[in-house]
């Protein structure tokens, strides 16, 4: 392979008609992590989750045969450690002594807006294109549609994948790998401006009961009507979410102790005054108001240790851990 496209600042894989890897760059060896050993001859479906490999059948393969090319395929791949990188592939078909040969240049992708901003230059660029090359208009507008018509519709395969990803499936919540997101995004909030937030992790009171005297059916109704009732109390800026079993979490953007306290009690309220079909039903909560040394961790765990408080205190009851360490 020629050194700079080794070394070309954008990964580059050829593959047989078939899907198996003949070559790859250094490029995108050292963003994968893997050794050249461990992609060729692999079918390039091998680094692919099932949805993944469900685009590459139903729209790359089809592109190739029907034009010889792609262009702008957004794709995730699996790196060596499992994590999906995501990319826009431009593919092309060709012949070499006989042999065809798909080659595929694969640039990275940060963050999904810019994916959707850089589809829309590129859109305009081929509109300008095809106004400049008006005697190949015809042809040109019938590709157009097509890539717009399958860009569509891989966007909301996209949008729809990424939704599914970050919901938890019973509540209707956000789930707790969106929930890690949002608190990463707040703390660099919080120690770039110095605005403060709270969390507040919220545990309905002796649940085991529940389950053990309705039913597991009944006890995934309790939690989806409290899903409920938070998602109608929390303020539109805040982060409701489900951390797993019967504890729910809020990230209250720029809320101190006293806030947030004040916060978490009308909640506490709101669910004692809500119908409940096993008769009532309370929660214990505990809060952290962020602070300079904190990481997502400890706040987590801060607040984690004033809901034990509430709940070694009775339950049915708000707790900041600023109340515990006095």
């Amino acid at each position: 392979m020629d050194e700079r496209l080794k070394y070309a600042p954008c990964g580059y894989v050829s593959i047989t008609h078939e899907g198996i890897v003949t070559d790859v760059n250094q490029t995108f060896l050292d963003l994968m992590g893997y050794a050249a050993e461990e992609l060729l001859h692999k079918h390039l479906e091998s680094i692919m989750s099932t949805a993944n490999k469900l685009i590459f059948h139903s729209y790359f393969y089809p592109q190739i045969n029907l034009n010889g090319r792609v262009e702008e395929l957004f794709i995730s791949l699996k790196d060596k450690q499992k994590q999906t990188v995501p990319f826009i592939l431009n593919g092309r078909r060709f012949e070499d002594d006989g042999v065809e040969v798909i080659d595929c240049v694969l640039v990275q992708m940060k963050k999904r807006i810019d994916y959707e901003q850089e589809l829309r230059t590129a859109k305009k660029q081929i509109e300008d294109a095809y106004r400049q090359k008006e005697q190949a208009l015809a042809k040109l507008e019938q590709i157009h549609k097509e890539i717009e018509r399958k860009q569509s519709e891989l966007m909301e395969m996209n949008a729809m994948l990424v939704e599914l990803s970050v919901t938890d499936k019973l509540t209707g919540l956000k789930n707790r790998r969106y929930f890690q997101e949002k608190l990463d995004e707040q703390l660099h909030r919080y120690h770039e401006s110095g605005q403060a937030f709270s969390l507040v992790i919220i545990d309905i009171d002796h649940f085991k009961q529940v389950n053990d005297t309705w039913g597991h059916q009944m006890g995934d109704e309790v939690l989806e009507k409290l899903a409920k009732t938070l998602t109608i109390h929390a303020r539109s800026e805040d982060t409701a979410a489900r951390l797993g079993g019967e504890e729910f979490v809020l990230i209250l953007p720029h809320t101190d102790a006293a806030q947030s306290s004040k916060i978490a009690e009308r909640l506490r309220i709101a669910v004692i005054e809500t119908v409940w079909p096993i008769g009532s039903i309370t929660v214990s909560s505990g809060i952290a108001t962020v602070n300079p040394d904190d990481s997502g961790a400890s706040l987590l765990k801060k607040a984690d240790e004033a809901l034990y408080a509430s709940k070694e205190n009775g339950r049915n009851r708000v707790t900041h851990i600023e109340d515990v360490k006095r």
